[in-house]
């Protein structure tokens, strides 16, 4: 018995003297309230996703108290620890969800290097630190997400969530109601099978009618090459929806923060945050 406690012991020690060489920052970090996964902190602040952030982290492009992180599973106290990206400090911003209604002409990127009109620049200066969520091309205009929500915002934007957008196509003259069976039933496009969920055929004024399409998928200019595969062109192409997020009569340039109840349900549907979380309990035990 006595060389087995013995044994005991050492495993003990073994696995202490194993713990204590973590960082002591890291150490210290997890003895306080409100420790957060570094990753997490980086999603918050808005500096990128978490998934994002986890490859920062391995890429040694984060650091904590001015020791880089050599580990996913570090924690930080945000309200005593400095977090650093490539060397510039980083903080949690308050979350912010803005639905901007694009204009036509306007390009979805940071900066444009031919001197073209950006999203930023229709932003008020408060917008600067926002990412876009499901571009939109230079011809499109409409809803746009903009956010400092990084884990929601890759959520929704990615192929795997299959969240909805809708789109209300202008066309000349009448449309056929061959092509728009042709639409429901899908096309093919260069790169791949292309099918909406919906199709609805819309009168918008004398020999003008509109096409209202429900996609799942944001592929490029796709709606566009969807008429073209039918014989038709587009010559106004609008996003009226993303997912719970609506349009509505924003006018062309305008701005409005999301509504709690439209970040409620895109939580849900994603399954990303705390709320959605519960929901999915709720939902298993009935």
């Amino acid at each position: 018995m006595p060389p087995k406690r013995r044994s005991r012991r050492r495993l003990g020690g073994r696995a202490r003297h194993r713990a204590d060489r973590r960082p002591s920052a890291q150490r210290t970090s997890e003895r306080q309230e409100g420790a957060v996964r570094v990753q997490k902190y980086i999603s918050q602040a808005g500096v990128a996703s978490r998934r994002e952030a986890e490859r920062l982290i391995g890429e040694g492009r984060v650091a904590v108290n001015g020791t880089p992180v050599a580990q996913l599973g570090a924690r930080v106290a945000p309200a005593s620890d400095t977090v650093e990206v490539d060397g510039v400090v980083v903080r949690p911003a308050p979350r912010r969800w803005v639905v901007l209604h694009k204009p036509v002409g306007v390009l979805c990127t940071r900066r444009d290097p031919h001197g073209g009109r950006t999203v930023y620049d229709v932003l008020p200066s408060w917008g600067a630190g926002l990412r876009y969520v499901g571009r939109l091309d230079r011809d499109t205009s409409g809803l746009l997400l903009l956010t400092n929500d990084g884990d929601l915002a890759a959520a929704l934007a990615h192929p795997r969530g299959r969240v909805e957008r809708e789109y209300l196509a202008r066309v000349p003259g009448r449309i056929a109601g061959g092509a728009i069976a042709r639409l429901r039933r899908g096309v093919e496009l260069e790169d791949g099978f292309a099918r909406p969920r919906r199709v609805r055929r819309v009168a918008l004024g004398r020999d003008e009618w509109g096409v209202a399409l429900v996609l799942a998928e944001g592929r490029k200019r796709e709606v566009r090459r969807m008429f073209q595969a039918v014989g038709h062109s587009v010559t106004a192409l609008v996003r009226t929806r993303f997912g719970p997020f609506r349009l509505g009569g924003l006018k062309t340039g305008g701005v409005r923060p999301a509504r709690e109840d439209e970040l409620a349900e895109a939580r849900a549907l994603v399954g990303v945050g705390g709320g959605a979380r519960r929901a999915a309990r709720r939902g298993a035990h009935r």
